[in-house]
């Protein structure tokens, strides 16, 4: 039997907006969270670059470190929404958290026993893990406070998670991937295969100390988190075992037009934030960029989210409707795509870097609308969106795999801005569909 809901407090009346009826303790520990998933998340991009040299690997191998991460979510997100719908929102951010300490326990103990296979399968328990967080974690953020503030909500849980993304890719480059264009030279030039070995070894223990400091870290959070004061938040009925009898019928039943063409956009947006974010050393690198240099430009990256961010918060819906962001951000996108296109080395990377601030204020619009009217649905649909954050393993792929017929600038602007129109089709519709629904004159309260 599910406990109820959260008790209002007292002086929820007086709580200002954005932060609703349960006050800004929830939002202040949510942005925490937000910040571990945008530092666990945005590892990936230096990690490439760490794996190729440290295993000896090409682009289609190494980029396989994004494509194990976010399959995972394609195969978790729905077991997690059954978690999820089962033991509450707060109880599954903490096994959540758990299962992201073993993930990242077992990645850092695979590399340093040079086993770049159990290496991704670390990824993969780490992305499950980020799957049932992301499946708990939005919703619970949008059901805070005012549906019409929910947007606002999720871009400040969005600045703390670039914040974190930031941090992630400068620290490992700096504590665990120094030098990485020497060593990459010095192994070129070795011959002895058991010098290479040790060099490649030395390599991939400087990384091992991080991950297990990452790994208890996290379980401290999820100590944290349990004992902390986050109000239970529950949509979903689950009396006398039905949603276990009847699970396949609520999944089938939570779907429609809405969550399957979101499920489709969100695809896209994480692909091309993850193209713009991960890849773009290997993009850097095909105008000749040191490693060096390539390790920091996914913190660059982030930056330019974050900036996207807080100018969201400045400008919307001050002087921008939720209504009119994402398509505006989309054209922004696909401008500087364009731009990435038809110049070449520091001025090219750099429209690319400028993509985060286009790509930074589509999440926090995309996932409410996806999400609006699911009801006692709302766990299952939050399941379909982050099964479609496998765009950001796939979408990747394929740059890796059209970039030796079309060239890296072209297959880069192809595929950018094939999701960009994608995503700006769905918001158009759904929102216009929605906005004739409004009454033409507001009812007084």
């Amino acid at each position: 039997m599910p406990q109820p809901p959260h008790p209002l407090p007292p002086a929820a009346a007086r709580i200002p907006y954005p932060a609703g009826p349960y006050g800004w303790r929830p939002l202040v520990l949510g942005a925490a969270l937000f910040f571990i998933i945008g530092f666990v998340t945005w590892l990936n991009g230096p990690l490439i670059s760490f794996v190729r040299v440290a295993f000896t690997l090409n682009d289609l191998a190494a980029f396989m470190v994004p494509l194990v991460f976010y399959f995972s979510y394609f195969v978790f997100s729905i077991p997690s929404s059954l978690s999820v719908t089962r033991t509450g929102f707060k109880n599954g951010l903490v096994y959540a958290l758990l299962l992201m300490a073993g993930g990242m326990g077992l990645t850092g103990q695979c590399l340093h026993a040079r086993s770049y296979p159990g290496a991704l399968g670390g990824f993969l328990v780490l992305g499950m893990g980020l799957a049932l967080l992301q499946v708990a974690i939005n919703p619970y953020v949008s059901l805070l406070g005012p549906e019409n503030r929910s947007a606002q909500r999720i871009a400040i849980m969005g600045i703390c998670n670039k914040l974190g993304g930031i941090a992630a890719p400068v620290a490992l480059a700096t504590l665990a991937m120094p030098h990485m264009t020497d060593i990459s030279a010095t192994l070129s030039t070795l011959t002895d295969t058991d010098q290479r070995l040790s060099v490649q070894q030395d390599f991939l223990n400087s990384i091992y100390w991080p991950y297990m400091g990452m790994a208890f870290f996290l379980a401290l959070t999820a100590l944290w988190v349990l004992q902390s004061s986050l109000p239970e938040i529950r949509t979903d009925i689950c009396k006398n075992n039905y949603l276990e009898k009847n699970f396949i019928k609520i999944i089938f039943s939570s779907l429609n037009s809405r969550t399957l063409l979101g499920a489709g956009a969100m695809f896209f947006y994480v692909g091309v934030e993850v193209l713009s974010g991960d890849a773009v050393g290997t993009y850097a690198q095909g105008f000749g960029i040191s490693l060096d240099q390539t390790k920091f430009f996914t913190s660059l990256t982030l930056f330019f989210m974050l900036c996207g961010y807080v100018a969201g918060l400045v400008l919307s819906p001050r002087l921008i409707t939720q209504e009119r962001y994402i398509p505006l951000s989309c054209l922004c996108g696909a401008l500087l795509s364009v731009g990435a296109w038809a110049t070449h080395g520091s001025i090219s990377v750099a429209c690319v870097t400028l993509m985060g601030f286009a790509n930074s204020m589509i999440f926090p619009y995309l996932f409410p609308l996806a999400l609006k009217g699911s009801g006692e649905h709302t766990a299952q649909v939050s399941a379909f969106l982050v099964m479609a954050y496998c765009g950001g393993g796939i979408v990747p792929q394929l740059f890796v795999l059209l970039k030796p017929v079309m060239g890296f600038q072209a297959a880069f602007v192809c595929l950018s801005l094939f999701s960009y129109i994608l995503i700006t089709l769905y918001a158009h519709h759904f929102m216009n569909r929605d906005l004739k629904k409004l009454p033409l004159v507001a009812k007084e309260i």
